[in-house]
């Protein structure tokens, strides 16, 4: 999520101890995981499928530091198709009950 010249960088509390353990050390306003809402209005179906398709991309390969973490989410959501967005919404919606 980018708000202005700010990123705020969210990641699902399962993920690996060292990713969280390197934005802790390396991010002035970083959140942990243990402290996010459970019911966080800023997360829902959607960014989940979108946030798993962008982890299969960004950890291919080892992230040794918070510049090549950043310059990764960039890369991958700049270039994440149209279509696999559309898939999660649609994906969502066959799931909400009327």
């Amino acid at each position: 999520m980018k708000s202005g010249n700010i990123f705020t960088f969210q990641q699902p509390q399962r993920t690996v101890h060292g990713t969280i353990e390197l934005l802790r050390r390396s991010t002035a306003y970083f959140i942990a995981p243990d402290i996010w809402p459970p019911n966080s209005p800023d997360l829902n179906p959607v960014d989940c499928a979108i946030w798993s398709i962008m982890q299969q991309h960004v950890y291919q390969t080892r992230v040794h530091d918070i510049d090549e973490l950043r310059q990764r989410l960039i890369t991958v959501s700049c270039g994440l198709e149209q279509r696999a967005v559309d898939d999660a919404i649609d994906q969502w919606q066959r799931n909400v009950v009327c």
